[in-house]
Parts: C-alpha cells; structure tokens; sequence
C-alpha cells in the first residue's frame, strides 16, 4: 500500500508539490492523476466528473513530463517538440524555436537530440511548457539535470503558468525558492497510512 485515504482538490492557480522519500508513492500518484494508471480503490475526478469517463478531456488538459525526457534521440530538437505538439496543438516552427531558445537552446534546433547532454536533453522535453498548451503541467521531477539558471527561470516559469489560471502538479526533491500564492505541498513520507 503506497497511501490511502488521500482526497485533495486542485484548482486553476495553484500548484502542488507531492514531497516524500523515494519509493513513497510520488511518482505513482502523478500517474494516477494523469490516467496513466488506475486506482486500486476511489476515483479521481476532473471538473467534478469520474476521470475514467472523460478520457479525451483530459488528454487535452493535460501536459506530461515524466522523470526521463521522453525524447527521441534520434530526432533534432525541433522534430521532438513539433512531434509532442502535435499531441496537443500543433506549433509553428517559429514558436518552437522561441520555445528553445527561452530554454537556453538556441542554435541546437537541429541538432540530433543523443548528442545533447542530459540537461540540454531535459531543456528540450520543458520547452513544451513554453509553447502554447493544455492549462494542467503534471511533473515527474522537472529540474533533474538543469543547472541553477535553468532551475531559477523553471521555478519562474512555473509560477507565472500558476498566476495566469495554470494548474502545476510536480514532484521534486529540490527546494523551491519561487511559489505561486496557490502553492501546497503534500508529502507522503508523513501521511499515516
């Protein structure tokens, strides 16, 4: 049993940050609430109706980024987030270079992605949060790989999604030193079970 008798309520503005030690079921409950896994007991609602009967809902409410980057290392910079896009709402090729270079990855839009360190690989998968998209960021881990500067303009970032009627959802093990006014965090290292 990873947790039980969790019930909480997000709504547009705020930001939670799921805390607790590895093997704590972080990562699991970002999965739950983004439909990639199904609970053992409960629901999980979206806009006050079962998740599981809304599926294309959420899909165009939802943006996920996992631990890993999720990339294609074969493909180049610009090729990943034009492929990701178009999951969503596809971007002008001009918007995705904006979205690159706001991540510090201007000059490398067609650069294949396996040659890019693993923090430049991690700038690729969070330019999406720069382009235009769904209102609900779910996010294993976003800062794994980035250095300070890319974890300041992040935390900036992810508030200013949070002030402007966004929804972040995140899990990390770094100390936020940015929060919208609708933070909170929940950490399941210290839920009785």
């Amino acid at each position: 049993m990873l947790f039980e008798r969790l019930e909480l309520r997000l709504v547009p503005g705020e930001m939670l940050q799921v805390a607790g030690p590895n093997g704590s079921g972080k990562t699991s409950l970002l999965r739950l609430l983004a439909g990639l896994m199904q609970p053992t007991a409960g629901e999980i609602r979206l806009n006050g109706r079962p998740l599981a009967a809304q599926r294309a809902e959420l899909a165009r409410n939802l943006l996920w980024i996992g631990h890993a980057a999720g990339i294609k290392g074969l493909l180049t910079a610009e090729e990943n987030l034009a492929w990701l896009c178009a999951l969503h709402q596809p971007a002008e090729r001009e918007a995705i270079w904006q979205a690159l270079a706001a991540v510090g990855l201007r000059g490398f839009e067609d650069v294949p992605c396996h040659t890019l360190s693993a923090g430049q690989q991690r700038r690729v998968a969070l330019a999406r949060l720069y382009l235009p998209g769904p209102p609900l960021w779910v996010l294993d881990e976003p800062f794994t790989a980035l250095d300070k500067a890319a974890v300041a303009q992040l935390e900036n970032h992810l508030t200013a999604h949070c002030q402007q009627g966004g929804l972040v959802v995140l899990t990390t093990h770094h100390e936020l030193t940015v929060k919208p006014a609708g933070y909170r965090e929940l950490d399941l290292g210290q839920r009785p079970l």
